[in-house]
């Protein structure tokens, strides 16, 4: 094991084309397992590579322990990858694609018995082990190209999107086994995908990426709880943070955000550090958990009427989707909550929860200073000005 360090790492593929990555820089201890998430063509899979030596950085170093390795050959860096297509030798047996490497290396053939039994059983997969692959199943593939990675103990594992060919069931059992596995391994790890429940459930750090860029970096609670722009917020969180276009006002030194749906009206306490807030278009983040059923008509401070518009049923829980300021908002309600289409429900906000974002550059703005639930809001239900 090994620690990993991008230092202003940057790849272009000529000057006439944009950079598709751009000043990366990331730092892991040795056993983390990190995460890079992000879109589609966001430069994740090319962050992936260039760790690799499948493709050369064009600026920066990359450090595995105390060594620059950024212009060494893949096989010097002492990692191993396992692919999204798996890559096994489809003539050879399990036991011959897990063996294939150590056999490059010249091991002997007893440590090589050794370790494919070592792997074999770490992931259940011995009575595979005279199959090809063409007998397995999507699951029994991956388990064997990550027995292969294995196999090497190299300083360094990287996974590119592995469990994204596996349907949906079967995806929830390996993440989880995949997540058991490093608990026991404690391996260094970076693990590519486009899944941010992967990203939050397996990652003891995450890096979300956009258009070549790390658009913030720590751990999963860090980046859910206080994402730095809106496209994190967006992108980190099932079902996504809610976004509501509004303009602030200071009334009496405080400063509110004003909430409207056809049924009521709600003004709701904001207390952030940065002066200069009123009267700028912002967008308010409120994650469907953060917006619950109020008792009754409310407690008289942050809470508004709303029109059932869909209800969704999921088992664990129930979204409710209403309408604020002319935005569709998804509230997370208890499972035993039924609403009917059309009825009118009283919801509660926290307030300390609220995140602002700049309306034209999506970056974040201010911070709460101090626990606004003791600030009473003006609302007043059914009164729309």
């Amino acid at each position: 094991m090994a620690t990993l360090e991008l230092r202003n790492v940057n790849k272009s593929y000529g000057s006439a084309l944009p950079d598709t990555l751009k000043n990366i820089e990331l730092s892991i201890k040795e056993g983390e397992f990190l995460i890079l998430v992000g879109p589609s063509g966001c430069g994740k899979s090319t962050l992936m590579n260039c760790i690799a030596g499948l493709e050369n950085i064009t600026g920066g170093a990359i450090m595995i322990g105390d060594q620059d390795v950024s212009g060494m050959s893949p096989k010097d860096r002492d990692i191993a990858m396992v692919f999204q297509s798996y890559a096994l030798y489809p003539t050879m047996s399990v036991r011959e694609n897990i063996e294939f490497g150590l056999k490059i290396r010249k091991m002997s053939q007893s440590a090589i018995d050794e370790e494919v039994a070592r792997v074999a059983k770490l992931l259940q997969i011995e009575h595979l082990l005279n199959r090809k692959p063409g007998q397995l199943s999507g699951g029994q593939q991956q388990r064997v190209a990550m027995g292969r990675a294995l196999a090497r103990r190299p300083k360094i594992y990287l996974f590119d999107e592995p469990l994204s060919n596996l349907d949906a069931k079967l995806r929830v059992e390996m993440r989880t086994e995949m997540k058991l596995m490093h608990q026991r391994l404690k391996t260094t790890t970076v693990y590519v995908t486009h899944d941010q429940i992967e990203a939050m459930t397996l990652g003891d750090k995450v890096a979300v990426m956009k258009d070549g860029i790390i658009q913030q970096f720590g751990t999963p609670k860090e980046i859910y709880n206080n994402p730095a722009n809106q496209f994190v917020a967006s992108f980190i969180g099932s079902p996504p943070m809610n976004f509501i276009p509004l303009r602030l006002q200071r009334k009496e030194g405080r400063l509110l955000a004003l909430l409207e749906s056809g049924q009521g009206r709600c003004e709701l306490p904001l207390s952030m550090n940065d002066a200069g807030l009123e009267e700028r278009d912002v967008i308010l983040g409120l994650r469907p958990e953060q917006i619950t059923l109020a008792a009754g008509q409310g407690d008289g401070s942050s809470s508004i009427c709303a029109e059932v518009q869909v209800t969704e049923p999921t088992g664990p829980d129930t979204l409710v989707f209403v309408q604020l300021n002319d935005t569709k908002v998804c509230c997370r309600l208890a499972p035993d909550v039924a609403p009917q289409v059309g009825e009118t429900l009283t919801l509660q906000f926290d307030p300390v929860k609220v995140l602002l974002f700049d309306a034209k550059t999506g970056e974040r703005l201010g911070t709460q200073t101090s626990s606004p639930a003791s600030v009473q809001a003006r609302s007043q239900v059914g009164e729309v000005n």
